[in-house]
């Protein structure tokens, strides 16, 4: 399932990052700064792969509100990352920008299928049921057994 999954998010990927990456060699040749050009497209590149990735590569029936909320906080983190990247790489070590914001697309997209296949979309770990276990019984004063009535709720 996993290598499905990831030739879906691979497709998916290509298909927008190809667009959007053309589209930001376009605004950056245009005078856009590089920075700009990259927040506005990334922007752009959650909110069109969101359905995409939601409904068809993994499949996933959570709802839109938390399966959003989760992947908007997963491309922030990847967004910190690449805005952090191309200031690092390109504004102090004059590094081209199409080669950093073109390396950085595919160590996103890596770093963003991990975490929207165990954390996003996933079914991750679900919150154990409950098992009830009766007490063991307890003597009573008297020598006799008597069954205790309380009960514990221990996870598995």
């Amino acid at each position: 399932m996993l290598h499905i999954q990831f030739i879906k998010y691979v497709i998916v990927g290509l298909i927008s990052n190809g667009l959007l990456y053309f589209v930001y060699l376009l605004l950056t040749a245009y005078g856009l700064g590089h920075k700009t050009a990259m927040t506005l497209l990334y922007v752009l590149g959650v909110l069109q792969t969101f359905i995409f990735n939601k409904k068809w590569t993994f499949a996933n029936h959570r709802a839109i509100s938390t399966s959003f909320f989760r992947y908007c906080l997963s491309y922030a983190l990847g967004y910190l990352v690449n805005l952090l990247a191309l200031y690092y790489f390109v504004d102090n070590l004059s590094f081209p920008h199409e080669i950093v914001q073109g390396i950085m697309i595919l160590f996103n997209a890596v770093m963003l299928f991990l975490l929207q296949k165990f954390w996003v979309f996933g079914v991750g770990i679900k919150n154990p049921s409950p098992v009830i276990l009766p007490k063991k019984k307890t003597k009573s004063s008297n020598g006799k057994r008597k069954k205790n009535k309380s009960y514990t709720a221990q996870h598995r």
